[in-house]
C-alpha cells in the first residue's frame, strides 16, 4: 500500500493512558495526530478494579478509562487506527515511517511510542520452572466470582495483589502468594490481610495435579521443600516491555529509556522504565511527549 500523505504532525503508537494523553495534548496545541492501537482504547485500564493513586475522584479503572476515551473521541484532530498493529518503526533525518499490519505506511515528522508492557510469564523468570511454555492469566484478569471459596496460587508478589483485595473486600478466596526475595518490599500492603498466605521462596516448580487443581514444589530460602496445592493459579510477577520492532534503543532490561532515542522518536508511559509504572506518570509523560514534538517542529528550545 502507498504511504500516507504528510497530513499528520504526529503518529502515536499505543492507545493506553500515555498515548491518549499525548493525542489530547497534541490536539490542544493544534497538532494533527494518527493514533494506532491494536485493541480498544485504554484496554488494560478497564481491567483495573480499584484505584487509589489518581486525581479526579476516580476509584476504578473503568470510570477513568471511560473519561479518557470520551475526551479523546471528542478530539477532532486525532484520527484513530484501532485494530491495527505496528510491525515496524523507522526514523530518518526528516520523518518517521510507521508500518502497520495492513502493509500501509504512515509518515509524520515525529512519533510517540507508548506501547506499554505486558504480563511476564513463568518461562520468563529464573525462579520458576514450569512445563513447556505454560501461560497463566495475570491476577487482574481473574474474576472474583470465579474463585469464591477457593484457593488461588499467586506467583509473585507484585502490587496488583493489593489492588485486587481492595476491589473485592468481601471475597472469601484464599490467596497463597509465593514470591522471590526481590519482591519482598512489595508485599507490605497485603501482609496483614487474613485472606493471604505469604511464602518467600528461592525456587518454584509448577506442575499439574490432575483435574482443575494445580500443585507446585516450593524451595524455601533455607533449602527446605514443600508441596503447595491450589484450585487454580495466576500471575503477579510483573511486566515486560512490548516495544514494536525498528528504530528504538532498548536497554539491557528491554525497556526503551527516552534518552538515546532517535530525535524524532519520543517514548512515553510504562515503556520508559519499570520504576514509574503508574497511571498518573503515564498520563503526564504522554502529555510531555506531545509537547516535545510540538516544540521541536517549531525549533523552540526545551532546555535553558
Amino acid at each position: 500500500m502507498a504511504d500516507s500523505p504528510l497530513d499528520s504532525d504526529l503518529i502515536i503508537i499505543g492507545g493506553g493512558p500515555a498515548g491518549c494523553a499525548a493525542a489530547r495534548m497534541a490536539a490542544g496545541v493544534g497538532m494533527r495526530t494518527i493514533l494506532v492501537e491494536p485493541d480498544r482504547l485504554c484496554r488494560n485500564l478497564y481491567r483495573i478494579p480499584a484505584l487509589n493513586n489518581v486525581l479526579g475522584g476516580h476509584t476504578n479503572g473503568t470510570d477513568l478509562a471511560d473519561a479518557i476515551v470520551a475526551e479523546l473521541k471528542g478530539t477532532a484532530l486525532c484520527h484513530l487506527e484501532l485494530g491495527r498493529r505496528v510491525t515496524e518503526i523507522r526514523a530518518d533525518d526528516g520523518n518517521v515511517t510507521v508500518t502497520i499490519d495492513t502493509g500501509a505506511r504512515l509518515v509524520a515528522p515525529y512519533a510517540v511510542v507508548a506501547t506499554g508492557v505486558g504480563p511476564v510469564q513463568p518461562h520468563d523468570v529464573t525462579w520458576i520452572t514450569a512445563p513447556g511454555l505454560l501461560t497463566l492469566p495475570p491476577l487482574w484478569e481473574v474474576k472474583a466470582d470465579d474463585i469464591q471459596g477457593r484457593t488461588l496460587l499467586v506467583l509473585g508478589g507484585d502490587r496488583p495483589i493489593g489492588t485486587f483485595l481492595r476491589a473485592h473486600p468481601t471475597t472469601d478466596a484464599r490467596l497463597f502468594v509465593v514470591y522471590p526475595a526481590a519482591d519482598a518490599y512489595k508485599i507490605d500492603e497485603i501482609r496483614d490481610d487474613p485472606r493471604v498466605v505469604l511464602s518467600l521462596v528461592k525456587h518454584l516448580t509448577l506442575k499439574a495435579a490432575g483435574g482443575a487443581l494445580v500443585s507446585a514444589d516450593a524451595v524455601g530460602q533455607d533449602g527446605t521443600c514443600r508441596t503447595i496445592t491450589a484450585d487454580t493459579a495466576c500471575l503477579s510477577i510483573g511486566n515486560a516491555p512490548t516495544a514494536p520492532p525498528g528504530d528504538l534503543t532498548r536497554g539491557p532490561d528491554g525497556y526503551c529509556p527516552p534518552a538515546g532515542q532517535h530525535p524524532r522518536v519520543i517514548v512515553a508511559g510504562d515503556l520508559r522504565s519499570a520504576r514509574f509504572q503508574r497511571i498518573m506518570t503515564a498520563l503526564g509523560s504522554g502529555s510531555e511527549a506531545a509537547l516535545h514534538a510540538y516544540y521541536a517542529t517549531r525549533d523552540v528550545p526545551t532546555k535553558g
